[in-house]
């Protein structure tokens, strides 16, 4: 549960990181495209954990 907790915030941070970069680039600045894959990896690692949980839940 603890990952979970960790990954969330960590999810909510890049989210911010990414807002504020948004504010004064381009989307297509290269700042922005590694901060989005930041972001999609730590999302993907969440429901990857969200799926496993729920399999677990099921068994």
């Amino acid at each position: 549960m603890e990952d979970l907790k960790q990954l969330l915030l960590q999810i909510e941070q890049l989210r911010q990181q990414l807002n504020n970069l948004n504010t004064n680039n381009n989307l297509t600045d290269p700042e922005i495209v590694v901060a989005s894959q930041m972001l999609d990896a730590v999302l993907n690692e969440y429901y990857g954990l969200m799926k496993k949980k729920s399999k677990d839940k099921s068994n």
